[in-house]
């Protein structure tokens, strides 16, 4: 089933998200749902506050750039209680972002190129290991999501400045895209 997307201002994007355990009801129903959400939408990643669960869930597929990252064919993992342990600060590099939570905001965003994670996969295997390139950077964004944090967080303040007035259309409810959203209510 394909689930809306909450758009900027839905509290849920601002919550620290909890881990969850085997037990959570309908997981595998839920993790299948994201990804016919995620594909539906066009993007390369997900994290669960973004369709309105404040739970450490997140579907990352790069398969979609193959051509460009032939290192990436066939890549769609499920991440289950992702934490950040380290960011490796010797690197950083910046890149354009956009997130499906903002639709129609792209900006350069400077993140460190290699990161340590720690998270289980849909089995609740765990794993805890060093990743760098554009899947660091990937991760990096999901994961933030799950600290109730967003990319337009980590520019800077004339830069935020700037985008002021499309954060503000977004709250209204005024732009479009083309994937189902749930905007916040507005007063």
């Amino acid at each position: 089933m394909i689930l809306p997307i909450y758009t900027y201002g839905q509290p849920v994007l601002r919550k620290v998200a909890q881990d969850i355990d085997a037990d959570y009801p309908e997981l595998s129903a839920l993790i299948s749902d994201m990804w016919e959400t995620l594909a539906s939408s066009e993007g390369i990643g997900l994290a669960a506050p973004q369709i309105g669960r404040d739970i450490r869930l997140v579907v990352i597929d790069l398969d979609v750039l193959k051509e460009d990252m032939p290192e990436y064919a066939d890549f769609k993992k499920v991440y289950v209680n992702p934490h950040i342990l380290e960011y490796d600060e010797s690197e950083k590099q910046s890149s354009e972002e956009g997130c499906l939570s903002l639709p129609a905001i792209h900006e350069k965003v400077l993140r460190p190129t290699r990161i340590h994670v720690k998270y289980m996969d849909e089995d609740f295997n765990e794993h805890d290991e060093w990743v760098d390139g554009y899947l660091a950077r990937v991760m990096q964004h999901e994961f933030d999501h799950l600290e109730g944090k967003m990319f337009i967080d980590r520019l800077s303040p004339l830069r935020r400045q700037l985008i002021k007035s499309k954060l503000r259309s977004l709250l209204q409810g005024r732009f479009r895209c083309g994937y189902k959203v749930k905007v916040p209510k507005t007063k």
